[in-house]
């Protein structure tokens, strides 16, 4: 039996004081927990999803358009932190404490309605890492077919925020 490689979320790699977003915060009791993953080379990050059923949109059968938004921010935040982190040629351990990201800007394109009840998958690409500023691209699939595309502008959190 091959020894699989246990992998670690990046929102599990967040420092004590950010880990209470209701999205992806593991200290938010009724969070939704969301867990983003880099890929084997680390060029994208992966986060899979099925949402609960209270999170319908206005027509039953299909997501809340909010709840998209939530989900690409979560992971589009967990992604620039990995980007950046990567860039600096480090990876993720057990003991990494990951370097911060919050949204600045987050447009997104919503391509066709995203069903309730199907794994929702969203990968996400680095644009551009400046200094502070992380630009991440993002897709959001269900069912093998593009639902929304967005484009995130993270920053990152300075000390004494």
């Amino acid at each position: 039996m091959a020894d699989k490689k246990r992998e670690i979320a990046i929102q599990d790699t967040y420092g004590e004081r950010f880990q209470h977003c209701w999205g992806c915060g593991a200290m938010n009791e009724s969070g939704m927990h969301l867990k983003s993953y880099p890929d084997e080379d680390g060029e994208k990050c992966i986060c899979k999803v099925t949402p609960p059923d209270q999170f319908t949109g206005g027509i039953p059968d299909n997501l809340f358009g909010g709840m998209i938004a939530m989900i690409f921010d979560c992971h589009g935040t967990a992604s620039a932190a990995w980007f950046a982190h990567k860039s600096k040629g480090l990876g993720l351990t057990e003991d990494t404490v990951i370097g911060r990201y919050i949204t600045g800007r987050l447009e997104i394109d919503y391509k066709k309605p995203t069903p309730m009840n199907s794994e929702i998958t969203v990968i996400s690409q680095v644009e551009e890492i400046g200094e502070r500023k992380v630009i991440v691209d993002m897709t959001m699939e269900a069912d093998g077919i593009i639902r929304a595309r967005a484009r995130m502008v993270a920053v990152a959190v300075k000390d004494n925020m």
